[in-house]
């Protein structure tokens, strides 16, 4: 096997991207396809998971493997993780990407089944993840977790107060981690803020005034400003960067 170079850094690895079909997680899939590795597509529809898979072999020449899995679902993740290890080898990188972000109509009229899916996609799935393929991992020696949680873990409005305390969990979760399955294994955290993705298509043009009115850079975050740094952290040149929480959010947090 080649050593990685600086335009693949990632040769030769093995990567699970979950929600990975569309937004964020379909460019961090593509980037890490892009930058070498065989890339498990994951998210819970087939049919978008194959689409996208065979997309992204197609363009990079990497192999790929379409995963159907809901991250919810606590005993499907150890046969899934097997699966990958099955068809592509030994796992070294995992991105938590999946999440949810429904909207009750308050806070005291939101029900319990939506307060329970939001943590359950959003916090106990990359929990189980990263348990069980932290521990493979640390098994075979070396691998790299890249959580992707929100600036709402720390900048939490009302109408998200489900999404963002299982955010915030999800930063704690990335801390305790990182030493449970130390050293061999890296968990680090990237906390996005607003990004041009096809869920901000459906922004009209005063609510994405609001939201980039503030900023500094002045505009929403293009995915690969996101997806630039996920490579960076799954790749050996981060290789002294474990429990870091670092946001990629155009300045967001640096306004009082």
């Amino acid at each position: 096997m080649s050593a990685p170079s600086l335009a693949e850094p990632l040769l030769g690895k093995v990567a699970l991207v979950t929600g990975a079909t569309r937004g964020l997680g379909r460019a961090i899939a593509q980037g890490l396809a892009e930058a070498g590795a065989s890339v498990a597509v994951s998210s819970r529809k087939a049919d978008a998971c194959e689409q996208v898979a065979r997309e992204i072999a197609d363009s990079t020449g990497a192999r790929t493997l379409a995963l159907p899995l809901h991250v919810g679902q606590w005993d499907a993740i150890g046969p899934a993780v097997a699966i990958i290890e099955q068809e592509l080898g030994p796992l070294g990188i995992l991105v938590n990407n999946a999440g949810i972000a429904p909207l009750g109509p308050s806070l005291e009229e939101q029900s319990e089944a939506l307060f329970d899916k939001t943590l359950e996609v959003n916090l106990k799935g990359p929990f189980r993840l990263m348990a069980v393929a932290g521990s493979r991992m640390a098994a075979h020696g070396r691998g790299s977790i890249v959580n992707i949680s929100s600036i709402g873990a720390v900048r939490p409005s009302a109408a998200e107060a489900t999404y963002s305390a299982a955010k915030a969990g999800l930063n704690a979760l990335t801390q305790a981690f990182a030493q449970e399955y130390a050293p061999a294994v890296r968990v680090n955290c990237v906390m996005p803020g607003a990004f041009a993705t096809d869920m901000a298509e459906g922004w009209d043009e005063e609510f994405v005034g609001k939201v980039v009115g503030g900023l500094p850079a002045d505009r929403l975050g293009r995915p690969e400003e996101l997806v630039g740094m996920v490579v960076h952290l799954a790749s050996d040149a981060s290789s002294y960067t474990t429990g870091a929480i670092i946001p990629v959010d155009g300045g967001r947090l640096a306004v009082y």
